[in-house]
């Protein structure tokens, strides 16, 4: 059989690349220390390889975690602990404080200066940071400070309740933060106490703010707990006024009060102050519903009516015969219960109390402005039969009456109320003196079916929406604006449902059986600062000092239960600290019988690759010199 030259170097370029592979791939597990370089190489121990590269790269990486958890965790205990000395300091001052036989008025106020420089402290701690800058007490909103003060000495934690966690190990997860709220804020308290807030609606500038407070009669505010206080400020030509009622069924514990900037409010057993200039919104307009008759007929005892007011009904049952045409008699009646605040009235009278109105011998009053209607109860003569009527008279839409002549210039005008709209001319001199007055244009033939399908009533006072609704009158001119002093041109002008035009700044008093850190300092700064030289007024000092306390206690007990925590948590991150460490050196050990190199063998067989190697190289090299002409 015949080679031809070319299969000669064919066949040991082969070769030699194959021999020189072979060394080439020695040499590069002998330089690595590994023998499978490629999947090829073995398939099964690559998989496994690549199994035990992603645990140890992981196990890596919980170390890392735990370095940092380990950082959060020591810098949030030694805060809490510095925290607790502090606290542990003002349980010492306010023990000290106690003693109100020995101090004087200017002793306190020097204790005061030390509890309020210490409170400045606590807000820093509180807003401690970590290393990343980020806030270790806010939950998840680790870029928002979470607590924040006013000048009325309330702290509000702006942070949320979330508890940052981070990955020790495959099975466990430790918390690495601890929210503010837990820690500082949801403290139980000694007794049944408050918190202060303004709304965030409110619209004076700079903003009105609330003091912290204090409990000054904690029986009568046993009474109202768990309920919550609402202080609302209206206007009454130039004064301000505000009212006080329970946030959720509207009852009003303390009526119309004239402001004071900075004058202690005091209801309820709860004593508080409201500072700066609150917006007082717009005045109410006034709903009386006159006693049209007095009464017509005599009423007997177990006769019953009921007064419906924004909604709210309440029925009155006579205990006594009221003769007939003696509203007076019936006005007492009405009134029985009433008594001097701060007691709360009883009775008839605290039924009017939860309506917000005031009943006298000329009728009904709200003063808030909602409508007033009288109902039929279940007993007794009718509704119209006791007071003359039963309407409602409140108007929404008050007129500034001016006389104006539309003879010659007509104003068409619309009034719409719950989406229903009608149409209105005013073609007279409406003089305001009769027959041209507003009332007796309004219920003329061509009016008043009008006023009728949109359930209202005008007078010259004004707009009255007989079921409360809200009032538009739009679409008007100057001459219509001139007679009513509204705005009714284009979108024209609304009134609002309930007691305000305008309603004016709301603050809230919320029942709590918890007390944060600042809250109970800040009382208690506060209760030195005002306490006087007086028998009593250092004997409700007296009070707050055993409140104080009691509350700096059960600060340190949630504290120290906090830290027991903290422990916990560092201890678990040591156990898996060195679980990480043992899976890492099974994991290497297990990688190193499948990559690991012998170094004996693969010496070995680098010997016999480069012998064929170089046998390979001097076999060609020979063959390639043979021709025909060698033998000739």
């Amino acid at each position: 059989m015949r080679v031809s030259t070319s299969q000669i170097y064919t066949i040991a370029t082969l070769g030699m690349t194959q021999a020189q592979s072979a060394v080439t791939k020695t040499q590069e597990q002998m330089a690595t220390g590994k023998k499978v370089l490629s999947p090829a190489d073995d398939p099964v121990a690559a998989t496994a390889i690549l199994r035990f590269n992603q645990e140890l790269a992981r196990t890596e990486q919980y170390g890392k975690n735990i370095n940092i958890a380990e950082t959060n965790l020591n810098l949030e205990e030694s805060t809490i602990q510095t925290i607790v000395k502090l606290g542990q300091r003002m349980g010492e001052l306010a023990v000290k404080a106690g003693n109100t036989a020995i101090y004087t008025s200017s002793d306190y106020k020097a204790l005061a200066a030390e509890v309020d420089t210490r409170i400045s402290e606590l807000v820093n701690l509180q807003n401690t940071r970590n290393a990343s800058g980020q806030y270790i007490f806010a939950g998840y909103k680790g870029d928002t400070k979470p607590f924040v003060g006013d000048v009325g000495g309330n702290y509000s934690y702006l942070g949320d309740e979330g508890q940052l966690r981070l990955q020790a190990s495959t099975s466990v997860t430790v918390a690495v933060s601890d929210s503010g709220k837990k820690l500082f804020v949801d403290i139980p308290s000694g007794h049944n106490t408050f918190n202060t807030s303004a709304s965030a609606s409110n619209k004076s500038e700079p903003p009105a703010i609330i003091s912290v407070g204090e409990v000054i009669d904690q029986d009568e505010f046993n009474r109202l707990y768990p309920e919550d206080l609402q202080i609302t400020f209206s206007k009454n030509g130039s004064a301000v006024n505000f009212t006080v009622t329970e946030k959720s069924t509207g009852k009003i514990l303390l009526p119309t009060q004239l402001y004071v900037a900075g004058s202690d409010i005091e209801v309820a057993g709860a004593k508080f102050k409201v500072m700066g200039h609150p917006f007082p919104g717009q005045p109410a307009i006034p709903a009386n519903l006159p006693f049209g008759v007095t009464p017509a007929t005599a009423l007997g005892v177990g006769d019953q009516f009921g007064i419906r007011i924004g909604g709210k009904t309440e029925y009155f049952t006579m205990s006594t015969p009221i003769a007939a045409g003696d509203s007076a008699a019936l006005a007492a009646e009405l009134n029985s219960g009433a008594a001097v605040p701060p007691a709360l009235p009883t009775g008839n009278a605290a039924k009017l109390a939860s309506l917000g109105i005031t009943i006298t011998a000329a009728g009904i009053q709200s003063a808030g402005g909602q409508n007033i209607e009288v109902v039929n109860g279940a007993s007794g003569p009718g509704a119209t039969a006791i007071m003359g009527t039963d309407g409602t008279r409140s108007v929404n839409l008050p007129f500034t009456f001016t006389p104006t002549d539309f003879s010659s210039t007509p104003a068409t005008f619309q009034l719409e109320v719950n989406g229903k709209v009608e149409s209105f001319t005013l073609n007279q001199n409406i003089t305001g003196v009769s027959p041209n007055t507003l009332t007796e244009i309004f219920n003329n033939p061509a009016n008043y079916p009008k006023l009728t399908r949109l359930g209202l009533t005008v007078t010259d006072q004004g707009i009255i929406s007989n079921n409360n609704s809200r009032v538009t009158i739009k679409g008007g001119n100057a001459n219509l604006d001139l007679l009513t002093g509204l705005n009714t041109r284009g979108t024209g002008t609304s009134s609002t449902v309930g007691a305000l035009i305008e309603p004016g700044d709301t603050f809230f008093v919320e029942s709590t059986d918890k007390q944060g850190l600042l809250t109970t300092l800040t009382r208690f700064s506060e209760a030195m600062k005002n306490v006087k030289d007086t028998p009593e007024s250092k004997a409700e000092l007296a009070k707050i000092v055993a409140k104080t306390i009691t509350n700096l206690k059960n600060v340190e007990t949630n504290l120290t239960s906090v830290q027991g925590e903290l422990g916990s948590r560092l201890n678990t991150l040591e156990s898996s600290k060195e679980l990480n460490l043992d899976i890492t050196l099974s994991t290497q050990t297990a990688l190193k019988g499948l990559e690991g190199l012998d170094y004996a063998d693969a010496t070995i067989k680098l010997s016999m690759q480069s012998l064929v190697l170089s046998a390979a190289q001097q076999s060609f090299a020979k063959v390639s010199q043979l021709t025909l002409f060698t033998y000739l």
